[in-house]
């Protein structure tokens, strides 16, 4: 049985597993299969040895032992559908995106605090659901986007993004200022930008990407490898959060905050009839 670099930590249990006389291959399919769970996202190479791993243990192990994989597989978005299909011999159902908004929230943290390589398989495993996609953007508001670009202004850039993804200022800004860029690739095919478009925009808006020839082209290689749909489809996990959150009152002008407490203080004096309780009298408010 091979060795696995993605799971150095079972390696001692895959010497052991090689003895004569020595069957910890349930346990191993088990361990091996925990330990897979508890990542998110699998590299390519990652996720072939899993399933090179695990199908070699399959026919070995007994049916307890394949029941209990199952049930752990099963609860796992990313589970390879090859070891499912192997364990129960029917080809798993269609999985359907976590709706719930605490589901997208963690999966909009898990992509930004992702690698390069784990955004890509993030992206390429989004299912198409029935929320509302992000209208493109018009031929003006590209336009805007592009000179602000040009004009090396991200603050501009963040502001026309925001309103045309409809999107949180903050999330916007940490899309423009991420250095690695696939967020801004994400977002210009959600909205419609041309491929040369986006290769100014990289150039010039992040001076960490631009300054890069090999990040500029292999963000590029992604605009083109991403769908569509994929795009509108991270475009409106982002937009879930805005939706949902309710803004706390903040004054509109500077002196609202006294005012409301001089509110406060005249209706603390009203009589139990309703009426306002008469001003304080000097004699009062020195006794």
């Amino acid at each position: 049985m091979p060795k696995s670099s993605a799971f150095p930590h079972i390696d001692g249990l895959l010497d052991l597993a090689c003895r004569d006389g020595v069957d910890i291959r349930p346990t191993l399919l088990r361990v091996l299969t925990d330990l897979y769970v508890q990542k998110p996202v699998h590299t390519a190479e990652e996720e072939t040895q899993y399933i090179e791993l695990a199908t070699g243990l399959i026919d070995a192990v007994d049916e307890v032992t394949r029941a209990t994989v199952a049930a752990t597989l099963r609860t796992y978005a990313a589970a390879p559908a090859a070891v499912l299909t192997r364990l129960t011999g029917e080809a798993p159902l269609p999985r359907k995106p976590a709706a719930t908004p605490a589901a997208r929230d963690e999966l909009t943290e898990l992509f930004f605090s992702a690698r390069p390589d784990e955004r890509r398989l993030i992206l390429a495993n989004l299912l198409p659901t029935a929320a509302r996609p992000a209208p493109s953007a018009s031929a003006e508001t590209l336009a805007q986007l592009e000179n602000a670009a040009l004009q090396r202004d991200p603050t501009t850039f963040s502001q026309t993004l925001a309103a045309a993804l409809g999107v949180a200022p903050a999330l916007a800004e940490r899309i423009v200022r991420d250095a690695s860029g696939e967020p801004l690739v994400v977002a210009a095919k959600a909205l419609g930008m041309s491929a040369a478009a986006l290769q100014r925009v990289l150039l010039f808006l992040n001076p960490v990407i631009g300054q890069s020839v090999h990040r500029v082209y292999d963000l590029a290689q992604l605009f083109d490898e991403v769908t569509p749909e994929a795009a509108t489809q991270m475009a409106a996990i982002w937009r879930l959060p805005l939706a949902r959150k309710k803004l706390a009152h903040e004054p509109v002008h500077w002196d609202d905050e006294r005012r409301n407490a001089r509110s406060f203080g005249n209706s603390a004096r009203r009589t139990r009839t309703g009426r306002a309780a008469p001003p304080l009298r000097k004699s009062d408010r020195n006794g």
